[in-house]
């Protein structure tokens, strides 16, 4: 569905209200949607799309993703923990995954930033360059 630049800009509003010092707040969140719904704006649902659509992205900003073909000790964890902290913040949560298509190495995915250390990916991007 094509969202009206009107549309667009309503819902960046609402964003910047939902954020204190420079985090979301799902009180605020909450608030917003309540409000639009019941004031029903023109083309409230273009706004509420793109809003949530807003709202999920600064979410994924929050969280790491972090896959590994096995399990990785703890100094590693600690020192990948510390890293990505200085980069994005202290505020950033973590989710640990295994996944064995991997075969080794890790992937971190942070929003839409993707580090891939997998023996998987650079066989791919081999396979990509000699295709």
């Amino acid at each position: 569905m094509k969202i009206s630049k009107d549309a667009s800009r309503a819902a960046r509003q609402l964003m910047r209200a939902c954020i204190a010092n420079g985090r979301l707040h799902p009180t605020r969140v909450k608030n917003v949607v309540k409000r639009v719904i019941e004031a029903k704006p023109r083309a409230y649902l273009q706004i509420l799309s793109a809003f949530q659509r807003l709202v999920r992205l600064e979410i994924e900003k929050r969280s790491a993703l972090i896959e590994t073909a096995e399990l990785i000790s703890p100094p590693l964890r600690d020192q990948l923990r510390a890293d990505l902290h200085r980069k994005y913040g202290e505020d950033l949560e973590f989710n640990y995954v295994t996944n064995s298509e991997l075969i080794g190495g890790l992937r971190v995915k942070v929003g839409s930033h993707v580090w891939d250390g997998s023996v998987r990916g650079r066989l791919e991007n081999l396979r990509h360059e000699l295709a």
